[in-house]
C-alpha cells in the first residue's frame, strides 16, 4: 500500500482557486527543503490538498528530486482529482498519510457541492451526516 502525504493549500481561498494551479500545466513541483525519510514508499502515492480544514483533493506523487540548491521537488502528475471531503486539522508543511486514513475519489458524475467549511464538516462528519 503506498504512503500519502498531506499538504495546506496555502493561498488558495475557493475549490477554484486551486483547480486554477492545475490548469495548462506541463508538470507540477512543490519545493521542501527536507526529502521525506519515507519517500520511497510515497511515489506512487498521492498528495492530499487541505483546503479550508478539509482534503478535498489529491494528485498522484511521481517522484522527488533534487535542486541545484539542495532542496527537494516533490513532482506531481499534473491532474486534481476530488475526493470526498474529510475533515482534517492545519499544519504546516507536509504530513504523513496512511493509506486507510485518506478519502476515496469522487465516482465519474458525483458531485460535492462546495467546499464545506471545515469546522461545520467535522461536526456533520461526527454525526454521520457526511
Amino acid at each position: 500500500m503506498p504512503l500519502h502525504m498531506t499538504k495546506i493549500a496555502f493561498g488558495a481561498k475557493s475549490w477554484n482557486d486551486l483547480a486554477g494551479w492545475y490548469k495548462n500545466r506541463g508538470e507540477i513541483a512543490l519545493t521542501t527543503r527536507n526529502r521525506p525519510t519515507r519517500h520511497a514508499e510515497m511515489v506512487g502515492g498521492s498528495l492530499y490538498w487541505i483546503l479550508n480544514h478539509s482534503l478535498v483533493a489529491r494528485s498522484e506523487i511521481l517522484s522527488f528530486t533534487e535542486t541545484a540548491d539542495g532542496r527537494w521537488n516533490i513532482n506531481l502528475k499534473p491532474e486534481l482529482i476530488r475526493v470526498h471531503q474529510k475533515s482534517k486539522r492545519a499544519h504546516q508543511g507536509w504530513r504523513y498519510l496512511k493509506d486507510d486514513d485518506a478519502p476515496r475519489d469522487l465516482a465519474e458524475g458525483e458531485e460535492v457541492g462546495d467546499v464545506l467549511p471545515g469546522k461545520m464538516a467535522a461536526k456533520l462528519e461526527r454525526l454521520g451526516l457526511i
